[in-house]
């Protein structure tokens, strides 16, 4: 009897420690709380930037992959002025538009960095997926910084790196 309570203890422990995720969505920022309301007066400089995402990578080959958790960091470099995102867009792989975050201005206020997070499940990126961010700064403000750092700590190895941003436009 004491075999089986051990035995069945040691699978439980390898059972719990096992997290079950699902497909749903981590939405840490309310966007809608964050909408800002831009004037024509108001003179705010215009930019675009593109971060590339890894929602997998290659393993051995071509032919099979590994997911990724990823995280994109938006983050106001300045100590001064509120920065604004007029656009944010996720592109898979292949150039299709998977989601839009934001369509309307949402603002940043000084030295704040905001989260976007791809759950490890979420695979719908693939290898080659992207965002483009559109943002207003005010004059002399120094421009937004986008990263991407992807993680996986999948049985005893873990992996991370970091994308950075590139401006477009």
């Amino acid at each position: 009897m004491k075999k089986i309570i051990t035995l069945l203890i040691v699978l439980f422990g390898f059972y719990s420690c096992n997290d079950v995720l699902g497909k749903e969505e981590y939405e840490k920022v309310n966007w809608n709380a964050r909408e800002a309301t831009i004037k024509p007066s108001d003179s705010l400089e215009v930019g675009k930037s593109y971060l590339s995402v890894y929602s997998q990578i290659y393993s051995y080959s071509q032919h099979k992959t590994y997911n990724l958790t990823a995280m994109i960091s938006i983050r106001n470099t300045s100590a001064k002025d509120t920065i604004y995102l007029s656009k944010v867009d996720y592109y898979d792989t292949h150039g299709a538009l998977l989601k839009t975050y934001i369509d309307k201005p949402a603002y940043l206020t000084p030295m704040e960095t905001i989260d976007i997070i791809i759950n490890e499940v979420d695979d719908a990126g693939g290898t080659g997926g992207n965002f483009i961010f559109d943002w207003k700064t005010p004059k002399n403000c120094p421009e937004p910084i986008f990263e991407g750092v992807m993680t996986s700590t999948s049985g005893q190895q873990g992996l991370s790196f970091l994308t950075q941003a590139k401006r477009i436009d």
